[in-house]
């Protein structure tokens, strides 16, 4: 167990580490972990998103404290809780010490210019993967059950609805889509 323990808050340690850009940049990191650990797989990768972003507080510390309770019960979620917020604390406190001459480097804002690109990257693909694996049974060959037709049509009513009210507020967006999931699974 404890070499489990350890695996989490390393795993968690360097999403948090590097998944720059705010929770969606930690799915690429989770995935790895589903691919890797088996953990978990898209699917539960895909609900733990709609549940991050439907509860208060961060997306990646919600994840993470999911994937920490379902792996390792309360002291795993505590462990990956705290390392994936680690590197924050860490960063954010040299910072915050050297802030007037550090923002001013002309490096680090090289660097943070070459960082962006790579997040959108790594964002794109993570939605990608998940827009595929939500509309998409891949597993099912080339039929009309290919398609995951409840999916696609709670996702073609909240397309139509959002565009057609765009200043919508996105807690009834996330409202709409849990009411349509629970007309299709009756």
């Amino acid at each position: 167990m404890l070499e489990l323990y350890i695996t989490l808050a390393f795993e968690f340690f360097k999403t948090g580490l590097f998944a720059i850009g705010g929770g969606l940049a930690t799915i690429p990191f989770l995935k790895e972990m589903s691919d890797v650990y088996g953990w978990f797989d898209i699917d539960t990768l895909s609900m733990m998103i709609g549940i991050s972003e439907s509860t208060p507080g961060p997306m990646g510390i919600n994840m993470s404290t999911y994937v920490g309770f379902n792996t390792a019960g309360i002291l795993g979620a505590l462990i990956s809780t705290l390392s994936i917020v680690a590197p924050s604390i860490i960063i954010i406190t040299i910072i915050a010490h050297y802030l007037k001459e550090f923002k001013k480097l002309t490096i680090v804002q090289e660097i943070f210019a070459g960082i962006k690109p790579a997040v959108i990257a790594f964002i794109i693909a993570a939605v990608l993967d998940l827009f595929i694996s939500t509309l998409l049974h891949a597993d099912a060959g080339l039929s009309l059950s290919f398609f995951n037709i409840p999916n696609i049509i709670i996702f073609a009513i909240l397309l139509v609805v959002y565009t057609r009210f765009p200043k919508i507020h996105p807690i009834f967006i996330i409202l709409i889509a849990a009411l349509c999931g629970v007309i299709f699974s009756l």
